[in-house]
């Protein structure tokens, strides 16, 4: 086994490499699992190819476009199997009734319409529409404070309303 003094500094160079090819590979998958797998694959055709790297040329470059080309053709692959197989949709069962849903929302409402008006508006603005407290305050003519208040205890009122103990 004749090994070149060439060959075994382009070894030692992808070694240091190895903590830039996560990084990279962490940038295709968030699992460190499979990052770590799309570099272990990288190195093997590496090694398997290596001497169709270009001397002269980044060796870094070089590892990065067979990890990129490596990842793209197994995304292509996997867009291609046929769908379902990993989720069955004969082993879901059947779906929960909805009637149970729809009865606590028409509470929730009733509960709602039996709030004092400044508890209510708050509420739909806040909580149900997603808007800040700084919006209320503004929207309102009144303190962060107050907006803050008004939503807690139109909380605690619905839950009260409906018999539990947290909204």
């Amino acid at each position: 086994m004749a090994d070149t003094s060439g060959s075994t500094d382009l070894h030692n160079e992808i070694v240091e490499l190895i903590p830039a090819l996560r990084a990279f590979a962490r940038s295709f998958h968030r699992n460190a699992n499979d990052a770590d797998d799309l570099v272990q694959e990288t190195l093997a055709k590496a090694l398997a190819n290596l001497n169709q790297f270009d001397q002269g040329t980044r060796l870094k470059s070089w590892l990065f476009t067979i990890m990129r080309n490596t990842f793209c053709t197994k995304f292509r692959i996997a867009k291609r199997e046929a769908p379902g197989i990993n989720k069955c949709v004969s082993g879901a069962g059947t779906a929960p009734p909805s009637q149970e849903w729809t009865i606590r929302a028409k509470e929730m409402q009733e509960a709602c319409n039996l709030l004092p008006e400044p508890y209510r508006v708050v509420l739909e603005y806040v909580a149900i529409e997603g808007r800040s407290y700084d919006a209320a305050a503004e929207k309102f003519g009144c303190a962060i404070g107050t907006v803050k208040s008004r939503l807690s205890r139109a909380r605690q009122q619905l839950a009260a309303y409906l018999d539990e103990d947290r909204c």
